[in-house]
């Protein structure tokens, strides 16, 4: 069976799309999207996996319809697991990991999680470890976790509910959990020091067949009887496949949604600093790649609102010569500074110059976080950042290296998660519809650059 037409459910922290990408153009050719809600009711504030589950298969029944769907895969943001029974219902609700519960055991948890030279994972607040928010579940609900059968990563849930297969991945469990030996390939000490292996689904890999879907899905999409499911991915992973197959390296990737999660493809050889939220991630090969995060596109929305803008020139000088800059951290808790208090230099902006600062803001603390890593080559900017001149520019200037915006029809979440169906013959570079490469605009940005450098310290 040739598969060119596959549905990629992607479901990010902040909304939920249905996408249907053709594999010889790597491109999305249709899309249905909703806000990933969280209810909060119930024992805990966590995701409306029904109201999920329906719009899935509402959105496969549409979009077949449209254009048939020769295969299914999955990708979804990570610090998230589900606790199934026996029966393949959820034993708990799937903990939303902006709750705060986890830290209530927080020093109990200390005593027993593995160090970050074994997991690669830095000790993260709320429930940004995944291992945290399964030992509160575990001490805060006793009973229903007894009852769990099986613990899948969020992803594979997913294709648990479309095909009955239980299985973990390793991008998945690799991505800042705790879970994860990542120099072992296996399951980390912690999951044998709380007994919890024989919960663990089988690992597989991110681009493995599970079966196909199941007979209530074909008769609630019209999709065909032997629609395969393929295991999927995490989201970050998702977005560094296309550039893992097409690129020469070395290079960095800059992921950008709710989080700015950058990866350093290269020699690897570096040392991180888990105080300053940089991990090791697990890509969909099995390899490691020294990585750092920060919550960037919540720190934008937070600032400028969720409009695009187009400033004037005269905003851009202005701020850059006044100089009108902030420093970290507009979002606590996490990032290369998780501490410190965000602060204006030059006054608090409004309109124009704000949405310039912020822009230069982001790039900076993106520029802190590559360097953290030791990253090297081009700066490949994927998602919503991509679209932002300013921040492109600002970050050429302070990296001193050139940043390219990925070209939309072939990166992405979606088409990473689609090329897992592709079969590594068909594996397409994903250079050919980059934008061209933007360089430092002159020593002005730099000596901004430098200025912001100097402030923080």
């Amino acid at each position: 069976m040739t598969i060119r037409h596959v549905a990629v459910i992607d479901i990010g922290k902040t909304n939920a799309k249905v996408a249907v990408v053709d594999l010889e153009r790597l491109a999305e050719t249709c899309v249905r999207r909703m806000p990933n809600l969280v209810l909060r009711v119930g024992p805990y504030p966590h995701f409306d996996t029904d109201k999920l589950w329906a719009f899935f298969i509402e959105s496969l029944a549409a979009l077949n319809g449209e254009q048939a769907i020769d295969a299914i895969s999955i990708t979804t943001h990570g610090a998230a697991a589900a606790l199934v029974d026996e029966t393949g219902k959820l034993a708990l609700p799937i903990l939303d990991y902006e709750h705060d519960g986890p830290e209530t055991v927080s020093a109990e948890y200390d005593a027993v999680r593995p160090p970050f030279v074994e997991t690669g994972t830095p000790r993260l607040p709320i429930g940004l470890n995944l291992g945290a928010q399964l030992f509160w579940q575990a001490k805060m609900f006793p009973e229903a976790f007894a009852r769990t059968a099986t613990a899948l990563t969020y992803p594979q849930y997913w294709a648990f509910r479309l095909t009955g297969v239980r299985a973990n991945e390793a991008t998945s469990l690799g991505c800042h959990t705790d879970l994860w030996d990542v120099h072992n390939s296996d399951f980390s000490s912690l999951v044998e020091r709380m007994g919890w292996r024989p919960l663990m689904a089988t690992v597989r890999r991110a681009s493995d067949q599970l079966g196909s879907i199941l007979h209530e899905v074909v008769a609630a999409t019209g999709l065909a009887p032997d629609t395969p499911v393929f295991c999927g991915i995490h989201d970050s992973n998702a977005s560094l496949l296309p550039h893992l197959i097409g690129r020469e390296q070395p290079f960095s990737v800059v992921s950008t949604g709710t989080w700015v999660i950058c990866m350093a493809v290269g020699d690897g050889r570096v040392t991180l600093d888990p105080a300053r939220d940089t991990l090791v991630n697990v890509n969909a090969f099995g390899e490691l790649v020294p990585s750092a995060r920060f919550m960037g596109g919540r720190e934008f929305e937070t600032l400028v609102g969720t409009e695009t803008m187009q400033p004037a020139g005269f905003d851009i000088q202005t701020v850059l010569e006044k100089p009108i800059m902030l420093t970290p951290s507009v979002q606590h808790g996490s990032g290369p500074f998780p501490t410190r208090n965000a602060f204006w230099i030059g006054g608090e902006p409004m309109d124009g110059t704000r949405y310039v600062a912020a822009s230069f803001y982001l790039a900076m603390m993106t520029a802190t976080s590559l360097d953290l890593i030791g990253a090297d080559g081009p700066s490949i900017v994927e998602g919503p950042f991509a679209a932002n001149t300013l921040f492109a520019k600002m970050l050429a200037a302070a990296t001193a290296r050139p940043v390219i915006a990925a070209g939309a029809s072939a990166t992405g979440t979606s088409v990473g998660a689609a090329l897992l169906a592709a079969g590594e013959g068909a594996f397409l570079p994903a250079t050919g519809s980059d934008s061209p490469a933007i360089t430092s605009p002159g020593p002005e940005w730099e000596a901004y650059a430098a200025r912001w450098q100097e402030a923080v310290g």
